[in-house]
């Protein structure tokens, strides 16, 4: 089992930001209906990770819970459009541009794979965003499942 430090996520090793949102909390079935339009930025809690955020970097949009009308897995992908900036009223936001997955890559499928099963969203499922997929791990999802390139 690897170390704290060898999951330290640095800009050498970053593959992707992964952002999550529950349909229990968040407003995840607009989002979906609405391919991503009205979303504009997401809240992040900070720490060292939100220094790295940075414009152009690819981003993944993750359902998390158990609602089977939007199954947990992989709903979108895109990109962050600019560093993680203060908002007076949500605290911690990075803008974001995101756009459907279709179909989804859900939870079952990454779990079944060998490189896939260790995505940080999966062994941590209730840490908080910003979550990440490594260089390798982001290779394999591509791979896999090409409506994720």
């Amino acid at each position: 089992m690897a170390g704290l430090s060898d999951r330290r996520v640095t800009a050498g090793t970053l593959g992707a930001w992964l952002l999550k949102g529950d349909p229990a909390h968040d407003e995840v079935g607009a989002l979906l209906r609405t391919g991503f339009a009205d979303l504009a930025t997401r809240c992040v809690r900070p720490s060292y990770r939100t220094a790295l955020m940075t414009a152009g970097q690819p981003l993944l949009y993750w359902v998390s819970g158990r609602d089977p009308r939007h199954p947990a897995g992989l709903h979108g992908r895109g990109q962050v459009t600019g560093p993680v900036r203060d908002d007076p009223d949500l605290g911690p936001v990075v803008p974001v541009a995101l756009r459907p997955v279709d179909p989804p890559v859900l939870r079952a499928e990454l779990l079944a794979h060998p490189l896939l099963a260790d995505l940080e969203v999966l062994r941590m499922p209730a840490g908080s965003n910003p979550s990440h997929v490594t260089t390798d791990q982001l290779a394999a999802l591509v791979a896999g499942w090409p409506q994720l390139g």
